[in-house]
């Protein structure tokens, strides 16, 4: 049995490589985001504007919990479900928590195309992007160090650049764990 959760901050690519690490050990892939959305018939954005940000998560702990006992599964969570109740305890509990780790700057080069779709940024100057990258990861890292493995994840550019970390994370993970993949 397998389970794995991905987690960091947004934009460091717990989806890409949730998806990829998913494909390569031949098993399903959950965004945990995506999962609430499905359930809850509605966005998070919807969900954070109906329930305010305690309501969303208490939901989100709610869904990670039914998650958690999914078998043969990767996980990706949203940046900031790590931070919350006892999550990194249940996910630590469950399986193996990788944490991708990627410098403020990049994190911000990535985020900068997506600033659309990601409101907790969309109103941010590219110059004021980093400070406010830097702020809350040293508001997240005592979650997000909780991980089973910390990997610190660079270049996610090309189909190579993803394999080549894929490969990188299962080699990290057979450390991890008593048995082979």
């Amino acid at each position: 049995m397998i389970r794995v959760f991905i987690i960091g901050y947004m934009g460091v690519g717990k989806t890409t490589l949730g998806k990829a690490l998913g494909k390569a050990l031949n098993i399903e892939f959950i965004d945990l985001d995506k999962y609430i959305e499905h359930c809850q018939r509605k966005t998070i954005l919807e969900l954070f504007d109906e329930q305010g940000e305690h309501g969303f998560r208490m939901l989100e702990q709610k869904m990670l919990k039914k998650i958690s006992t999914f078998e043969n599964v990767v996980i990706s969570t949203g940046g900031g479900a790590p931070c919350f109740f006892d999550n990194m305890q249940v996910m630590n509990n469950a399986g193996v928590t990788i944490y991708l780790k990627t410098e403020p700057e990049e994190l911000a080069a990535r985020l900068r195309a997506a600033k659309g779709v990601r409101p907790i940024i969309s109103g941010k100057s590219n110059e004021e992007l980093v400070p406010f990258i830097e702020h809350h990861l040293n508001e997240r890292e005592q979650f997000y160090n909780q991980a089973q493995i910390i990997y610190e994840s660079k270049k996610l550019v090309t189909p190579s650049d993803v394999d080549d970390t894929v490969n990188n994370l299962i080699n990290e993970l057979k450390k991890c764990r008593s048995h082979d993949l």
